[in-house]
Parts: structure tokens; sequence; C-alpha cells
């Protein structure tokens, strides 16, 4: 049960977490005496997990996102993730495998992008690098929110399976004369 308020709270935190980095630039365009602490509150907790270089944001209202381009493809779609993890059955996931080989291959275009720029071959623009984080987003959003959701369930929901008894040898025929 505590795997489904953990669920609930991942996709209420991610989507709100994303709707606040799009208010935050508007609450300081507006200087709300409440929306101007606030925003700067939002400004400060994403510069402690990015970068936030001018030259590789977004801008909404002339000002600043509060993370750069690439961090705001994976909230957003990390969020869209969530939320499609609540759609459809709430069956147990398959195997974890599965989920790492989707995250590894929805995490190749990010890696792809930062590789380039890493090594200076390429200089890819603020929506390539959002664009890029868009796979990886979904996925880990979709995979840990569903992963919380088939977890909660204890097994059910999934088609239970039907067990067969062992079969038992027969006894050898002796002396039949078949």
């Amino acid at each position: 049960m505590i795997q489904q308020y953990l669920a609930v709270l991942l996709t209420a935190g991610s989507v709100l977490w994303t709707v606040t980095l799009v208010l935050a630039p508007l609450a300081l365009v507006g200087a709300h005496p409440l929306g101007v602490p606030a925003a700067v509150l939002v400004y400060e907790g994403g510069g402690r997990i990015c970068h936030q270089r001018s030259e590789r944001s977004f801008r909404l209202a002339g000002v600043q996102l509060p993370v750069c381009a690439r961090c705001t493809g994976l909230y957003v779609s990390g969020a869209a993730g969530a939320l499609a993890a609540w759609v459809g059955s709430r069956r147990r996931m398959s195997a974890p495998r599965r989920a790492r080989i989707l995250l590894a291959v929805a995490a190749l275009p990010t890696a792809l992008t930062f590789s380039l720029e890493w090594l200076g071959l390429a200089y890819p623009s603020s929506m390539a690098r959002a664009l890029s984080a868009l796979p990886l987003g979904a996925a880990a959003g979709w995979v840990f929110v569903r992963a919380l959701r088939s977890e909660s369930t204890g097994g059910r929901g999934e088609r239970a399976k039907r067990v067969e008894p062992p079969r038992v040898a027969e006894p050898a025929s002796a002396g039949r004369g078949d």
C-alpha cells in the first residue's frame, strides 16, 4: 500500500515541479510580494541540480527558466511519463531487465548530445537539448511510477497462472502382455 502512495507522490511531485518551473519566471515578472520570494526559492533549488547556464536555457516572458533546456525536457517529459503510467492496467511490470533496457535506449539521445558537446564536436541548440531529453524523462517517469503501482498490487490484476499438478509416472506394467 505504501508503494501506491509513493507512486501518487512521485507523480504529483513531478507535475508540481514542472508547473513551478514555468510559474517561477512569471512570478518574477509579476513582482508579486509573495511570488518573488517563492520564485527565488525555485531558482535556488534549480541551481542545486542544474548549471543554469543562460546560453543553454529557455526564457519565458524574457526571464530565464530555473533549469537549463535539457533539464526542462527531462522534467516535462518525466511528468508526462508519470501521468501516462496511470493509464492502463495495474498488472505487474514485465521483467526489470526490460525496464533497464528501455531506460538505456531512451538515454541514448541525451548521451549523444551530451557527448558531442563534451568532445567539442557539436553545440546543439537549447531546443535540440530539450528534445533529446524527452525520451529519457518519459521513460523514467513511466518506469518508476509503473513499478511502484505494480508493487502495490501484490500481483493482483495479473492473470492468474494455472499451475498444473506434477505428472506421476505410471508404474511399469510388469507381466502384462501388451
